[in-house]
């Protein structure tokens, strides 16, 4: 089934819009094909969780892309751009993800990242980034969810 891919402001990043396939047992959802543009290869895959009003921010990786999916619940995922040479250096972005919006997020290198469970339960992140996880040369890079280098207030919004 066809996904609607939207860039975002971010260089490099994507979202796509994924299609639950309901049926009277529950549903059927794709969330990263290797025919997919935004597949840039694959290394493992894991869920990370949070509780209500829990920040899980900011890290970065050199040289891994990540790709979120918010399979239960429902996060705030923020992203920064601080790429020395990048055309968005000084950008955020935000995405609301998860039950009321399925997607897959794709986060690429260098990119700042983190996200907010804005939800009364727990919140499911699934990652599929494109290389494995070396506990001897961890590829990341870690900042305080505060850091006064990030423009970034993770409160709620009243607009």
């Amino acid at each position: 089934m066809p996904c609607v891919i939207i860039h975002g402001v971010i260089e490099g990043a994507a979202f796509r819009k994924l299609n639950p396939i309901p049926d009277e047992r529950g549903f059927l959802m794709e969330i990263l094909r290797v025919d997919w543009e935004s597949f840039a290869g694959f290394g493992q895959a894991y869920i990370t969780t949070a509780y209500p009003g829990v920040v899980k921010a900011w890290h970065a990786h050199k040289d891994q892309t990540d790709n979120f999916c918010v399979v239960s619940g429902m996060a705030k995922v923020v992203l920064y751009d601080n790429r020395k040479d990048s055309p968005t250096k000084g950008e955020i972005e935000e995405y609301f993800l998860g039950d009321r919006n399925f997607g897959l997020l794709t986060i690429p290198p260098l990119v700042l990242h983190g996200f907010k469970n804005i939800g009364k339960r727990e919140v499911v992140v699934l990652n599929l980034p494109n290389r494995l996880y070396s506990y001897e040369e961890p590829d990341e890079i870690r900042m305080p969810f505060d850091s006064d280098e990030i423009p970034y207030d993770w409160g709620r919004a009243n607009r």
